[in-house]
């Protein structure tokens, strides 16, 4: 049986959706429109119940290890058009872009996206159903650790930036080098 024969649900807990309801401006309107469309995306304002720190797939999917295997585990995480989205204690995105400004770390990790107060993004839907190649919600993203708590652990930017740093420096990992230019002859 393929994928598009199989049916699966991923579900964002009632906890979950109450926590991320808080993010908004207005946490009721969002659960009605969350209770009337399920399966869409949303977009939330960041810097109230959490900061989202973005990065390349694979590098995030690095970075989950090394916050797993460092011990604190992580929050709601989310992948979204080829990226991970890790999200991050308020106030830790422009903590953390100040950190990586630091020339020592910036040349070992990969541009990384912090999103703070002023700035909104795209989560996935509370519920996703996967039907067919036509269902509602395909390509809207998806949950990789679904919020499932009112007040979820999220980490701060010194336990992001660390694992970072652990993550770029795994053999094989980190910013691919500057092209040579060779001139004259």
């Amino acid at each position: 049986m393929d994928i598009w024969t199989q049916q699966s649900v991923e579900y964002v807990s009632a906890a979950g959706e109450a926590w991320l309801a808080s993010a908004s401006e207005f946490p009721r309107g969002m659960r009605a429109l969350w209770e009337a469309r399920p399966w869409a995306p949303s977009v939330l304002p960041c810097g109230r119940a959490f900061d989202v720190i973005s990065m390349p797939s694979l590098f995030g999917r690095r970075v989950l290890d090394e916050l797993w295997a460092s011990g604190p585990g992580c929050g709601p995480v989310a992948g979204y058009r080829g990226r991970t989205l890790l999200f991050v204690q308020p106030g830790a995105a422009p903590r953390l872009r100040r950190l990586l400004a630091w020339e020592e770390w910036a040349r070992d990790v990969p541009p990384l996206l912090c999103h703070g107060r002023g700035d909104a993004v795209t989560v996935p839907p509370l519920q996703r159903m996967v039907h067919g190649p036509d269902s509602p919600g395909q390509g809207s993203g998806r949950w990789i650790v679904a919020p499932d708590e009112r007040e979820p652990w999220l980490p701060g930017a010194s336990v992001v930036l660390w694992a970072c740093v652990r993550a770029a420096r795994e053999p094989g990992v980190g910013v691919p080098a500057e092209p040579v230019v060779v001139t004259g002859g």
